[in-house]
């Protein structure tokens, strides 16, 4: 009778025990994906610890980020050569308790697109009244923008905009910030936006508000570059986006499926300029949210650190979480993720339209990386200013001043209103 009652304890025990494990085994397990997917976990340091050990055969130490020195020499297309084969790297970790406090705050500022408060967007939308403009050579910015001034009843030609985005017609880039200049100058709303998603997209049209986006662009195989389009339609029963292309054909000529337009979209970070009357401001806030500090960054990050757990080897996801870390000030974390995507090989002309592996760098003390990709860069084309620009802030930092200020100048030839230059040889002179 004891023996009996003795076995029957130590059931009562070994049930609770295994109740106890599963549990425990639940609660951490349950940590852990929120961890994964860029979640703030709640509870106690302990469950936050226990993650992170489940977690940890999946991350590496800061130094494997760092490629060695020989690993930056040019290949015969300019790309650079990996020195070693890529491996599932993690994600450098970020809760986006960010280091600033000033970054902290404006995170709190950012009001995210509501997508859980709006119904869902119509099955289908439209923009009206948008004019198909045909680009000139290397026109595709001054030519999309204009398009989109079309719709909100400008009738501004490509020429005029280029003259203003562009004065030096071989200038190969045309940055989105240059476009907000330009679109505000005419009394129109605009503002670079980035981490964009279909929904929100997909709300604007149905608004009747066009929506400018930079897209990576193979015209012919293997010949990737970055382009803009003007979407202006949408049909969920067909299950894609609508665009005027001013490279392809007149009229609503480029009909993409989503899935194959945010694969193609993602390469620079989701960026979308809405454009839009004044009037029509408080319908893009409601949308698209109020634009303001770094939260718009802090949601990159976030969205490129879900994808990256799913898909490590995501070249334009490290890119994207490099370009997103610099931007809320986390120079160590940027560094890494350019890192890697630049192991990953990156499309060659990459950095004719995106910088932020030349800030980290910069920032990090890196100036002999600088000094080379920029050099590679510019070997191949010379009239792209930003790589003239970070050259210059390169050879300023190491004490080259005479190479510096060559920089400098040869920047402001492929673009006189690159007031950044501007200011950085004047500094040189005095």
């Amino acid at each position: 009778m004891e023996t009996q009652s003795r076995i029957r304890a130590s059931w009562s025990i070994a049930r609770v025990a295994m109740v106890g494990l599963v549990l425990m085994g639940s609660v951490i397990a349950g940590a852990a994906i929120m961890t994964a997917l860029g979640l703030h976990v709640p509870g106690t340091r302990t469950i936050e610890a226990v993650t992170s050990l489940i977690l940890a055969p999946f991350r590496t130490v800061e130094a494997s980020f760092v490629p060695p020195p020989d690993s930056d020499r040019p290949g015969p297309t300019g790309q650079l050569i990996p020195s070693e084969t890529p491996t599932r790297d993690a994600v450098p970790e970020c809760t986006f308790e960010c280091n600033s406090e000033a970054a902290k705050a404006d995170e709190t500022e950012i009001i995210a697109p509501p997508s859980q408060v709006l119904p869902p967007p119509p099955s289908a939308g439209r923009v009206k009244s948008a004019t198909h403009i045909w680009q000139t050579w290397n026109n595709c910015g001054p030519a999309t923008i204009t398009m989109a001034l079309t719709v909100v009843g400008r009738a501004e030609t490509q020429k005029s905009a280029a003259s203003f985005l562009k004065p030096n017609p071989n200038d190969k880039n045309v940055d989105p910030s240059e476009m907000v200049r330009y679109v505000r100058s005419l009394g129109v709303r605009t503002e670079w936006r980035v981490a964009g998603d279909l929904t929100t997209l997909k709300r604007l049209l149905a608004e009747g508000i066009p929506v400018v986006v930079e897209v990576g662009f193979e015209p012919t195989p293997g010949d990737w570059m970055g382009h803009y389009r003007l979407l202006v339609a949408y049909d969920d029963v067909a299950g894609r986006f609508m665009a005027f292309d001013s490279y392809l054909a007149p009229g609503i000529n480029v009909a993409q499926p989503y899935a194959e337009f945010d694969g193609n979209w993602k390469a620079f970070n989701r960026t979308y300029l809405p454009i839009y009357l004044p009037e029509q401001a408080d319908t893009v806030e409601q949308i698209a949210g109020r634009l303001e500090g770094v939260g718009q960054f802090v949601r990159a990050a976030s969205l490129a650190q879900r994808e990256l757990v799913s898909q490590p080897e995501d070249k334009f996801a490290w890119f994207n979480l490099g370009t997103s870390f610099i931007e809320i000030g986390r120079v160590p974390e940027a560094v890494q993720a350019f890192d890697q995507a630049r192991r990953l090989k990156l499309p060659r002309r990459m950095l004719w339209y995106q910088f932020g592996p030349y800030e980290a760098y910069l920032a990090a003390g890196r100036i002999t990386d600088v000094v080379s990709l920029a050099s590679t860069i510019i070997s191949e084309t010379t009239e792209l200013e930003e790589s003239h620009y970070y050259l210059g802030r390169a050879y300023k930092a190491s004490g080259q001043v005479d190479d510096a200020r060559a920089s400098f100048k040869k920047a402001l030839d492929a673009n006189p209103s690159n007031d950044a230059a501007k200011r950085e040889l004047a500094a040189l002179t005095r």
